[in-house]
């Protein structure tokens, strides 16, 4: 005998993972991970030098890690949650309500790991996949190079066959996080002579490989996530090629998919209290209770409407990714608005600050928390792809408009 599910069936099953998951998060969330990250130390970024700030953020790391909930769609039998499409969305939506904090950030979760799913050989997937969702390895991105950011195509680090290896020489720059990282997913030319969009692979190896080495760059908020990244005679086994050799750049159009998608979510990140509590507190209220500054009051009002939609609009994104139903270019609009508008945030809270939020050094400002934030934003609009190629990618192959 068989049986059928029926939609009322799947919706009391939905309802009872709901309530399921609500329980759970109550009892398994500690009260400081419910608030929003105030430093780079709230966030935990795993890897093998990864060390807790807390005792409740090792906590709650670890009750998701053991859920398989640090990738709550990804297949139990590598390190996932194996939930479905609908049982993440609920999940998502329960963390949120509670203000609960992601347990583990991770360019292997945003990136690799998705490429991984999609291009990687079994032996692949089982050796990086439980480890990336264990928070074991921690990984940076080697795209851009210093001639070749918005035209990544014409990137010139050389990998050369060597028998079983690739020998790889070259640089790359704005490395996120290069100097902590553990491994390194990079694009390298396998074959000068060929089109400047094909010759390209996408390869994996340690950074504490024999020649690898990284410098910092300082950014204007006097802090920086930036490295350059340089490839001296780097030997890498040929079976760390992700896909196939001198393809790789289907798998990077297929990760910056990922990656702004991951750029565009700053978009919807609150800063802790909303936007007027936030103004409120250096020029205060109106008898009514109002934000006494009718102009600011209105952004404030127009930016929080602008907010929902990206966030309503982000829930059907990943809605249609789930249903392989999504646009490959609708991440390029999801990617420039999202980050036009954490520049808008940051502009509002310097103007609410008043000249509180010009301080620079003092203890009060936390170190010119705000204004160093402010700057930091200026990069949101070109890394990840500018502004600009953006916009031409939506306006070539979303709106398909005439010489575009």
């Amino acid at each position: 005998m068989t049986h059928s599910t029926t939609p009322d069936s799947e919706a009391a099953e939905l309802e009872t993972f709901r309530n399921e998951t609500r329980a759970w998060l109550e009892a398994s969330c500690p009260p400081e991970m419910r608030r929003p990250a105030t430093s780079d130390a709230d966030v935990f970024w795993g890897g093998r030098n990864a060390k807790f700030s807390s005792e409740p953020q090792r906590v709650w790391f670890e009750r998701m890690r053991d859920k398989g909930w640090t990738v709550p769609d990804w297949p139990k039998e590598y390190g996932g949650g194996g939930l479905s499409a609908a049982e993440h969305k609920v999940l998502r939506a329960e963390m949120a309500k509670m203000g609960a904090r992601p347990p583990l950030s991770s360019f292997g979760i945003w990136m690799l790991g998705p490429a991984l799913l999609k291009y990687g050989t079994e032996a692949q997937k089982k050796e990086h996949l439980p480890k990336i969702a264990a928070g074991l390895i921690r990984w940076c991105q080697g795209y851009s190079e210093p001639n070749a950011g918005s035209d990544l195509a014409s990137l010139q680090t050389r990998a050369e066959s060597d028998g079983d290896d690739f020998v790889i020489t070259g640089q790359k720059i704005w490395t996120s996080y290069a100097n902590y990282a553990d491994w390194i997913f990079c694009l390298v030319r396998t074959d000068p002579a060929a089109k400047k969009h094909d010759g390209i692979s996408f390869i994996l190896f340690d950074m504490t490989s024999k020649g690898v080495s990284t410098k910092p760059i300082l950014l204007i908020s006097g802090y920086s996530p930036f490295c350059e990244t340089f490839f001296d005679n780097v030997r890498v086994p040929k079976s760390h090629v992700v896909g196939t050799v001198n393809r790789g750049w289907d798998v990077a159009k297929y990760l910056l998919q990922h990656e702004r998608a991951m750029i565009s979510g700053m978009g919807e990140r609150g800063v802790g209290r909303p936007l007027g509590q936030i103004a409120a507190d250096t020029i205060g209220t109106d008898a009514q209770g109002k934000l006494d500054d009718a102009m600011l009051r209105g952004q404030i009002a127009s930016f929080d409407v602008d907010e929902a939609a990206l966030a309503a609009c982000a829930e059907r994104a990943v809605d249609l990714a789930k249903a392989g139903q999504a646009h490959p270019a609708f991440s390029s609009a999801m990617k420039y608005y999202g980050t036009e508008l954490n520049k808008r945030r940051y502009e509002i809270l310097m103007s609410a600050g008043g000249v509180d939020a010009l301080e620079w050094e003092s203890e009060r400002s936390r170190q010119g928390a705000r204004p160093r934030a402010w700057l930091r934003t200026k990069a949101n609009s070109i890394e990840g792809g500018t502004t600009e190629v953006m916009l031409g990618i939506v306006a070539k192959r979303i709106l398909d408009l005439p010489g575009a």
